[in-house]
């Protein structure tokens, strides 16, 4: 373990590295007790360093064997090396620099570096992995040809990758087998990949539109071979996609992907050798939700699009990280819009930002999506850098155009190939092939925070003209006090009684072209603004940020009146859905007041008028009825709440108030369309078929929550289920709703019934980490205990422990501070095998300003981690940061 106190790393400290390494060769003798890694680095002194600096290779957890020049090995007192860094002070100009070094992959519990999953070798080098393989400069802006050597037991490990092509492949004099792998592409050493193991392939082919024939195989365990048929299909859509929208071909005759059961992340890049969770790529209709379908097809996608945004391409330095993610991150959501439904990815992507993006622009590790420093750079694959960075590059979007922004990816493709870049490098490629000056625009990164756009309106009758008053704020964030003005595309149109009005500013001349546009962008760039409307023949309902153009928090004083029209009548489907949210909020508040003043809750006949609206109007699609009907999330909702002033037990109460409320009011037209969504055909993870389901078992949870009667329902439909999803929806109903005599059968027959599907199991640990009953703490501690629980392994902490902290608020927030003491315990656990899983479950502890009469417990919990002694650097940046806000 490093130091307690770790320094902290600053972009403005960045320079140019001292050598170039032009040529990587690894060698790889793969053992049972240890591997050997022999390393030559073709080295060169960089130009941009004058006078003679001494070469410093990052290196951990490393035993140094034998360091040579030019094939002369080193004394000792040539070269110095700590538990961090080998330093050798003299080398020439050009040369080579060979490197033994010993390693322990089953011993590394960290899942960084070369590590073992059960009887595989496999590796994750991003962000500062490659450092536990063999001493280098681990650094994204030095990108070197790999040629990579792999010697290893034929017997336990007949399959043995790495990247690019395979050169040759022979037997050893002793029986050991040996395979020489080169990757023609320069990369940097986090792209660097190896597998080793007995795995089974599924192989398919793909033609560019260049006519390459690229060989496709997908590497699981032999019982997973008939889980890969979803995923083959998506890596082939994705390919087509990307040649179609982007015109990226990809460049090499091979790409594997292979399936890793212990794995800290969801997938990696690695050039033409992708390294995947399982749960990222295996579906099988017993062990894969719906939704799970469409994560595969979009991570699939999200890996392969790297190949340009991230391979050919790449960062400078860490702090450029969203350079690739938010870019990536938007061209995988533009291709699950075409593939599936644009709206309804629109309502999951947004209501994720919502939900854990703002709140962690609310929060202590608040960062712009191009942070300025960080202890630890685990700490920043964040939904800033991800999800925040991907709807800023859709800013640049809507403000150039799809036209100019496909010209603009173009140059930044044709002009960057090859190369290590900065975001400033991306946004001038779209300056200069759209003539747009985005020069206030690239405050998005540099500035942290959620922007507050506070909207007000007039209504001229006689004059007929229509005036929006718009301003802007952005409130402080660790480190930055004050903010200027963003660039931020308001999206927008007006609603009038017979639909959306035709648009027209004061000033404009009529263009016969735009006469019936009902939807245009407002450019707000100052702290206040002043657009008119002119020839507005009636009092519109103003319809805001369609499409949710930016991310941003809206402040405008809707009517429940209003929200209902633009419901039921807008043209946009994400306005649509936002109002139906805005007015379930809204209604879900005067509960919560009612409860507080201990009257009996009365739920406004408006909203129940507009679900039943909803369930009555069959023309539209099943998918987005169901987004529109259900409630926001509790931890939405505390989130909506000043600091300090979060009830979690009252958010609890009033939500589940207005959802039986719904249930009751709306049973007739629930049962009906429950009972109308029923099909007998075969399961298939197709558009229609996912929103039918997705609709059918939230009319079946409004029922069951309304009146326990309807649990023989949930019953029926267990037992006749044919896969994971309606399975899944009626267990839940039974768990949450029901008694311990309705789900514990039922639980335990699932777990016998699926107890060697891990994935499946694993939906079986969160369902019960999320049930509403007051003994789900002492499960959780149980359940940690059980065969099916592995702390080892990051699905299934994430499982467990991971969805109790995050999506039980109710009872991890329980006012005896017991929930948060069994997330620090297991954070403490962590903390010595895999810090990075360790940090990334610590979030919601990091909260405590939020939440009324809880903060002083969660600030003890996280002092009491403080407090020991060899806290990783991935804890102590999460937990210092969280405890500075309490001075």
């Amino acid at each position: 373990m490093r130091e307690a106190n770790p320094g902290t790393i600053y972009l403005k400290d960045y320079s140019a590295p001292a050598f170039l390494i032009n040529r990587t060769e690894l060698h790889f003798e793969l053992g049972e007790e240890h591997t050997i890694v022999h390393s030559r680095l073709h080295l060169l002194r960089s130009p941009e360093h004058a006078g003679e600096p001494p070469l410093v290779l990052q290196g951990q957890e490393l035993e140094l064997l034998e360091v040579a020049i030019d094939r002369d090995v080193l004394v000792e007192d040539a070269y110095s090396v700590d538990e961090d860094t080998l330093v050798i002070d003299k080398l020439p100009e050009q040369c080579v620099l060979s490197v033994k070094t010993r390693i322990r992959p089953q011993d590394n519990s960290s899942l960084e570096g070369l590590y073992k999953s059960h009887t595989m070798f496999c590796t994750q080098c991003e962000a500062e992995g490659f450092r536990k393989i063999t001493y280098y400069l681990d650094r994204p802006d030095v990108m070197s040809v790999f040629t990579v050597t792999i010697t290893a037991d034929p017997v336990r490990y007949p399959v043995l990758l790495s990247n690019g092509n395979l050169l040759e492949d022979r037997t050893l004099d002793d029986g050991r087998r040996q395979v020489l792998w080169h990757d023609p592409f320069p990369k940097p050493c986090y792209l660097f990949a190896l597998v080793a193991g007995d795995l089974e392939c599924v192989e398919d082919q793909f033609t560019t539109a260049s006519g390459r024939e690229v060989c496709l195989r997908l590497y699981v365990e032999a019982k997973d071979l008939g889980k890969c048929e979803h995923a083959m299909g998506s890596l082939q859509r994705s390919m087509r996609w990307d040649e179609e929208v982007y015109g990226r071909m990809y460049d090499l005759d091979i790409f594997n992907i292979v399936a890793v059961d212990d794995f800290n992340m969801g997938a990696m890049e690695n050039k033409s050798l992708n390294i995947f969770n399982t749960s990222c790529v295996l579906c099988d209709p017993n062990i894969t939700t719906d939704r799970g379908y469409q994560r595969v097809e979009a991570i699939v996608a999200h890996e392969y699009f790297h190949n340009w945004s991230g391979n050919r391409v790449t960062c400078r330095d860490w702090f450029q990280l969203s350079l690739k993610e938010g870019f990536t991150v938007f061209r995988d959501a533009e291709f699950s819009a075409d593939v599936g439904s644009r709206t309804v990815k629109r309502v999951e992507d947004v209501t994720l930002l919502r939900t854990a993006q703002f709140a962690e622009d609310a929060g202590p590790m608040a960062h712009p999506v191009r942070p300025e420093a960080y202890i630890e750079i685990n700490n920043f694959y964040t939904l800033t850098v991800y999800e925040k960075g991907a709807e800023v590059v859709r800013m640049i979007h809507t403000l150039l155009g799809a036209e100019d922004f496909r010209r603009g990816s173009d140059l930044y493709f044709q002009r960057h190939d090859g190369q290590a870049v900065t975001c400033e490098d991306f946004v001038r490629a779209m300056e200069d092939a759209s003539g747009v000056d985005l020069g206030q625009f690239r405050r998005w990164y540099s500035q942290a925070g959620t922007p507050l756009l506070r909207v007000r309106d007039s209504y001229d009758e006689d004059a007929q003209t229509y005036v929006l008053e718009v301003s802007q704020s952005c409130p402080p964030t660790p480190g930055q006090p004050g903010k200027q003005p963003f660039v931020i595309p308001l999206a927008m149109g007006l609603l009038g009684d017979a639909g959306n009005l035709p648009l027209r500013l004061a000033g404009e001349e009529p263009d016969a072209e735009t006469a019936d546009n009902t939807h245009r962008v407002l450019v707000v760039d100052q702290a206040q603004q002043r657009f008119e409307f002119v020839g507005v023949g009636e009092r519109p309902v103003p319809s805001l940020l369609r499409g949710f153009s930016a991310p941003v928090r809206l402040d405008y004083p809707f009517s429940r009146v209003a929200l209902c029209q633009l419901m039921s009548r807008d043209d946009d489907g994400f306005v649509r859905w936002d109002s139906a949210q805005a007015l379930a909020t809204q209604v879900i508040g005067d509960v919560q007041a009612q409860l507080a003043a201990g009257e009996a809750p009365q739920v406004d006949a408006l909203l129940l008028e507009a679900c039943a609206s909803l369930l009555e109007d069959e023309s539209l699609e099943h998918a987005m009825v169901a987004e529109m009907l259900t409630l926001p999330g509790e931890n939405y909702l505390a989130e909506l709440c000043e600091e300090g002033v979060a009830d979690v037990d009252l958010i609890h109460a009033a939500r589940a108030a207005v959802q039986a409320a719904l249930g009751v009011g709306c049973r007739e037209l629930l049962l009906r369309r429950y009972q109308a969504l029923s099909s007998a055909r075969p399961y298939v993870a197709e558009g229609d078929e996912i929103g039918r389901r997705a609709l059918r078992n939230l009319c079946l949870d409004y029922l069951a929550c309304a009146d326990a009667a309807h649990l023989d329902m949930a019953r029926a439909q267990y037992q006749a289920a044919d896969n994971l999803t309606e399975r899944l929806a009626a267990l839940r109903c039974l768990a949450c709703y029901g008694g311990e005599g309705d789900w514990a059968a039922p639980l335990q027959a699932f777990y016998e019934d699926w107890q060697d599907e891990t994935l499946a199991i694993n939906h079986w640990l969160t369902l019960q980490a999320t049930m509403p009953d007051a003994g789900v703490l002492d499960r959780v501690r149980t359940l940690m205990a059980h065969p099916a629980f592995d702390l080892r392994n990051p699905n299934k902490v994430r499982a467990l422990v991971g969805a109790f902290a995050g999506q039980n608020p109710v009872h991890f927030h329980r006012e005896d501070g017991a929930g948060y003491a069994l997330l620090g315990e297991v954070v403490e656990k962590l903390n010595a095998s895999n810090p990075q899983i360790a940090a990334r479950l610590l979030t919601p502890l990091t909260r405590w300003r939020r939440y009324r009469g809880r903060g002083e417990a969660m600030c003890a919990e996280l002092e009491r981690l403080a407090a020991l002694p060899g806290l990783s650097p991935d804890v102590y940046e999460l937990v210092s940061k969280s405890l500075s806000q309490s001075a």
